[in-house]
């Protein structure tokens, strides 16, 4: 009977550890803005390389650390770029850190993409940029997502 305490003890442990681990008094999610977005000029080959500039806003007291951070962009629904890095920088307490990531297309999402804009006429495209942030910790990951449209009117534009 003992070792069946002891053994449920240890079974149960972890899940008590992350249950506390996930709990952070305060704790707000951070933030992601997609600052730039270009063709990368180192681009060689077939396949295009796009770099994309984030900030990542930390409205918490402490810092935020990453080990690494896996993203994808999806426009009207279609993932059309993704990508990996381990090389972030660490983002100070209720400060903000930019930074720069490369990302490579996804040519069957593009192609869905095209096909579908070619069947429709619209005015604008939706975005939604997804990244998975591992923060090597307790709570290893950090999902955030920035939603937006792209304007394919030019009624904002001068």
């Amino acid at each position: 009977m003992r070792t069946y305490k002891i053994l449920s003890f240890m079974l149960l442990l972890p899940s008590i550890l992350a249950g506390c681990a996930g709990y952070r008094p305060g704790y707000e999610q951070p933030q992601v803005n997609i600052t730039s977005f270009a063709l990368a000029p180192e681009t060689t080959g077939l396949a295009p390389r796009f770099n994309i500039g984030l900030q990542i806003v930390n409205p918490n007291r402490s810092d935020l650390s990453f080990e690494g951070m896996s993203y994808t962009l999806e426009i009207e629904g279609n993932r059309i770029l993704s990508g990996a890095t381990n090389d972030l920088p660490q983002v100070p307490g209720y400060g903000m850190a930019d930074f720069t990531i490369q990302a490579s297309p996804n040519l069957v999402g593009s192609a869905r993409l095209l096909t579908d804009l070619f069947s429709r006429q619209r005015s604008s495209l939706g975005y939604t940029f997804k990244a998975r942030l591992d923060t090597g910790g307790l709570v290893p990951f950090i999902n955030l997502e920035e939603e937006g449209k792209f304007d394919l009117s030019g009624a904002g534009q001068r």
